[in-house]
């Protein structure tokens, strides 16, 4: 934050990846930034790394240019890892379109976000397992999501997912349950009230199961530390239609102003 509002000012990219031009759809202080993997997917052995600073006051929207498609593989497994640093004050948004795992993929994505105090994060996954319009199931293969947040070395959501593709596990209430999207929403750096968790309940409309609940800090004088949402359905627009309406709420109730709906969203 220069003053005057968010500027990206050390951009670093190799291709694959890149990063496009910075919009500005609610002025100055909120900056806008669309990563775009040139390679059209991500294939066994892949190594992307994305690394993301935050000064202090920043306020950051990432999302992505298109959904991310994981291929299958012979074996080889790829790798995504993510690390941010978000400075006093600083927000960033988090929120790439949805991720196809084909049958067969074997993947690995990291996140380790770590928030200074005052700080906060807000983001989402969404993931769909097989290309079900297809008809394809994700019976072999093995994806895995490793999450962690922190703040002032005091962690505030450590979340391990761990899905190895069987129809067992895709048929049973402790994996899929025969559905074929989950998504995460979390929003951590402030505490949530009891009333505002209610609310993103009641904004649930759809056919698929959801959750959610309080995140607690792992340090007991921090108290709650943020919000967190499930979802286990069959519809991507249903999911992200709901996250859409929890992020508004949000945005709304912490940070003063509506949600802004990216336009690459729209293409």
């Amino acid at each position: 934050h220069d003053g005057s509002g968010t500027t990206l000012v050390q951009p670093w990219v190799r291709a694959p990846l890149k990063v496009q031009r910075p919009f500005y759809p609610e002025g100055p202080e909120i900056c806008h930034s669309v990563l775009l993997h040139t390679a059209g997917g991500v294939v066994g052995g892949d190594r992307l790394s994305i690394q993301l600073q935050l000064q202090p006051q920043a306020r950051a929207l990432i999302t992505t240019a298109a959904a991310s498609k994981l291929y299958r593989t012979n074996g080889l497994q790829a790798q995504q890892a993510v690390q941010v640093e978000v400075a006093e004050g600083a927000c960033l948004e988090w929120l790439p379109q949805e991720t196809i795992v084909f049958d067969r993929a074997h993947y690995r994505q990291t996140m380790q976000i770590d928030l200074a105090p005052g700080a906060t994060w807000l983001g989402w996954d969404i993931t769909r397992f097989g290309r079900t319009a297809k008809g394809e199931r994700f019976t072999s293969g093995e994806w895995r999501s490793h999450t962690e947040v922190w703040q002032a070395g005091n962690p505030l959501w450590v979340d391990r997912q761990w899905l190895p593709g069987s129809e067992e596990l895709i048929n049973s209430p402790h994996g899929l349950a025969g559905c074929g999207v989950v998504g995460s929403f979390a929003f951590l750096g402030q505490s949530v009230e009891p009333e505002l968790v209610e609310k993103a309940r009641q904004l649930w409309t759809g056919e698929g199961e959801v959750g959610v609940t309080r995140l607690r800090s792992g340090s007991a004088s921090s108290g709650e530390s943020g919000l967190l949402c499930r979802y286990r359905g069959n519809s991507t627009s249903e999911v992200r239609y709901w996250f859409t309406a929890v992020w508004h709420l949000i945005r709304v109730s912490f940070l003063g102003q509506s949600a802004c709906i990216p336009r690459v969203w729209g293409v």
